[in-house]
């Protein structure tokens, strides 16, 4: 039956996010339900959604505590929409929010649904804790006991150090590198300077520094916890400050540091999407169209330095399949996880021999840097995983929307060797 339906465009008509925190600041006792409602809440009171039943609201967090099970439903429950609202939860790494969008849209262009939210949320600061092995099995031992003397019996072998939770890491269980540890490797094998990445960082600071100064985002988030801006945004950053940074993760011969990595960082953010036809009765314009996107995964674990190059395949399939090349776009939005990630993703666009390597013929060429991330990204912004994929559609939405035509490329990368590209058109 779905066959048979035409299908149609999907518009991107709504965005809210509320200000990215770094770790350990001023999110630091917010849970991921308390600021995914907080970034609803703002969408619904910014397009006049209360008490309407949307056809769903997908997204999620990528770390989660146990009793955070079905949160995007939970959070539709606290907010103002139907209560009759469907939701779901959605997970892939970094790529979570952007992949929500995509899960969105093309249920919106199956004619299954007329409107719904894509979103997503994370709080590393807000982390679960877990018990080492050998409490973990006393404290079922104990459970199972059937009598007060074999459960104290139990109880007496807890040793003090069993008392240490497992301390909380971000590494690729493959390989048990985290993704800065691979980014490092990256840098080296594509010979990355610690100059062109502290140079790339600089940049985004500036020129998100001014956006928030000609209030480019005045109208795309909530202020939340006391914060109306990002605060990992330095705006007196400096080429000599950034030099001043030790090495992050390579300690005795690394290029990345704390200035030129995106943060550990809390934050949430939703989109709202629909057809055109649901807009125009809502009153809502059309801002850009979501067209084609991709979703790719490429071998990190003998070739480690490849960890966040997977949109170098999901570029490429999807230019193809659009009849495009790199260079027909107006903007360009490219995740920063690291500095090194972006420009290496652009060395190897530009270089015959390196996309050989990656087994296409020709490499995608380069592209007018003066267009990519325009109003800075996640190296000034901060890197709420789940959170970015919407801040990075918002962001490019509303870059065409003021220009009022053109075409925006979207990139972004994940852990577990993925990565997720995508089109907007006005």
């Amino acid at each position: 039956m779905l066959a048979t339906k035409q299908v149609r465009k999907v518009a991107i008509v709504g965005y809210n996010r509320i200000p990215f925190a770094r770790q350990n600041t001023l999110y630091a006792e917010a849970g991921n339900k308390d600021m995914m409602v907080a970034a609803l809440n703002g969408l619904i009171e910014r397009y006049r959604l209360q008490g309407l039943r949307l056809g769903e609201v997908a997204g999620g967090a990528v770390i989660k505590h146990s009793w955070e099970i079905n949160i995007m439903r939970e959070s539709v429950m606290a907010t103002s929409l139907d209560p009759t609202t469907p939701a779901c939860d959605i997970q892939q790494a970094c790529d979570t929010g952007i992949e929500s969008a995509v899960y969105i849209a093309n249920k919106i262009a199956l004619g299954q649904i007329d409107a719904g939210i894509a979103g997503g949320v994370d709080s590393t600061s807000n982390v679960p804790l877990v018990l080492n092995e050998n409490i973990r099995k006393i404290l079922l031992r104990a459970r199972k006991a059937k009598t007060v003397g074999e459960k104290i019996s139990q109880f007496l072998k807890i040793r003090f150090s069993d008392l240490y939770p497992v301390a909380p890491m971000n590494i690729e269980p493959r390989t048990g590198l985290s993704m800065g540890g691979h980014t490092e490797i990256t840098a080296k094998f594509y010979s990355i300077t610690r100059e062109e990445q502290d140079a790339f960082a600089l940049e985004s600071h500036q020129k998100m520094t001014k956006a928030y100064d000609r209030g480019f985002f005045n109208d795309m988030m909530t202020p939340y916890a006391e914060l109306s801006r990002d605060n990992n945004l330095r705006t007196d950053s400096s080429l000599e400050k950034l030099a001043k940074l030790k090495p992050a993760f390579d300690k005795e011969h690394g290029s990345l540091t704390a200035g030129n990595s995106s943060p550990l960082t809390d934050g949430a953010s939703c989109v709202l999407l629909a057809t055109e036809e649901w807009a125009n009765n809502q009153g809502l314009p059309v801002l850009a169209y979501i067209t084609f996107a991709e979703l790719a995964a490429i071998e990190y674990i003998d070739q480690r330095q490849n960890l966040l190059l997977a949109p170098i395949y999901a570029s490429t399939r999807m230019l193809n399949k659009a009849g495009l090349t790199l260079q027909d776009f107006d903007f360009y939005e490219i995740h920063e996880a690291f500095a090194a990630q972006v420009l290496a993703t652009l060395k190897i666009w530009e270089s015959k021999e390196l996309s050989a390597k990656f087994g296409f013929d020709q490499p995608l060429g380069s592209i007018d840097r003066s267009k990519l991330n325009v109003n800075g990204s996640s190296l000034a912004a901060g890197h709420p995983f789940a959170a970015t994929g919407g801040r990075v559609i918002a962001t490019m939405a509303k870059l065409l929307h003021e220009k009022g035509k053109g075409r925006g490329f979207v990139s972004v990368c994940a852990a577990g060797g993925q990565g997720l590209t995508a089109i907007l058109e006005k």
